[in-house]
Order: structure tokens, then C-alpha cells, then sequence
């Protein structure tokens, strides 16, 4: 993923006012390892159930306000994204809405997630061999593209329901 600024961030977000928009408090930018992200996920801690992730869609940020259920799951839940069965984290349920009338009319989209969006940690986290021979390296490089794929057709539904 490559850098985004601040002003980039902020428009990015679909799914928010204007208001809520200039209200984010954004992570500091400077201190993001971009290079090791597939989208850029933070937790604001005077909103604690609110979640902010930046999907890269086209090369284009698509940012998007999430909501964390207040109810947790009964059963250990897997990330829907990086489907890591060995999570070192809790996943939650998320709820966003839609962009655009879709989301002015009250239609959301919902997905189970890492709670601190560790996704992109978790995806590229050694992985012991599953048999003789087995390709971890090639094993990793599809976990990565397919956590790139389940966040970018997140951001991509989100986005174009208006």
C-alpha cells in the first residue's frame, strides 16, 4: 500500500458526513510502516466503538467509518479478512453503511474483523510447513493477495451502493 496524506484520508471516507469527516482523529501518519499494509485500520480510543479503515480500491483510497456491535461474539471468531485460524487477537463484528442514498436510507453491510485491524500482521506471520515440500513463501504471498481482495471488494461494495 502506498502512503496516504491526511487530506487524502479525509476525503476518502464515503460513508460519513462532513462533519463526522473533519471529527476523525487520525493515527499519526509518519510512524505507518506502508510498506507492510494492505489497507490502514485504526481505533479511535474516545470512540471505542467506532473503527476507521483506508482500503486501497483502483489505487484510489476508500475510506470507511465502521461500528463495533456492543454484544461479542460467544464463539472464537475468524477474521473474514485475513482468515487467520491461529489469531493472537480478538475479532468482533463490524457494521458499516453504505455510501450515498444506499446508507441515507439505513442499508449496511457487516463483517466479522480483527478488533485492532492486525490483519496485514497476521497475513504475513510465519506459517509452519503443512507438509514436506510445502511452499510457505508461495503460501504467504496468497494469504497476502487474498486479504487484498476480501478488503478491496469490502471498500469496492461500500463504495459504489450509491
Amino acid at each position: 500500500m502506498h502512503a496516504f496524506t491526511e487530506k487524502d484520508i479525509r476525503a476518502s471516507f464515503v460513508n460519513t458526513s462532513l462533519r463526522e469527516r473533519n471529527a476523525i482523529v487520525l493515527p499519526d501518519l509518519a510512524e505507518i510502516g506502508w510498506e507492510n499494509l494492505d489497507y490502514l485500520g485504526w481505533r479511535d480510543p474516545k470512540q471505542p466503538l467506532a473503527g476507521f479503515i483506508v482500503v486501497p480500491v483502483d489505487d484510489l483510497p476508500v475510506g470507511i467509518l465502521l461500528r463495533q456491535t456492543e454484544h461479542r461474539v460467544r464463539s472464537r471468531a475468524q477474521c473474514a479478512w485475513c482468515e487467520d485460524v491461529t489469531l493472537p487477537n480478538d475479532v468482533v463484528f463490524f457494521s458499516a453503511r453504505r455510501a450515498g442514498q444506499a446508507g441515507r436510507n439505513g442499508d449496511t453491510v457487516g463483517t466479522l474483523l480483527c478488533e485492532r485491524f492486525e490483519c496485514s500482521a497476521n497475513v504475513r506471520r510465519p506459517m509452519p510447513p503443512a507438509y514436506l515440500g510445502f511452499d510457505v513463501e508461495a503460501a504467504r504471498q496468497r494469504r497476502i493477495e487474498a486479504l487484498r481482495a476480501h478488503a478491496e471488494g469490502f471498500g469496492r461494495d461500500i463504495r459504489d451502493s450509491r
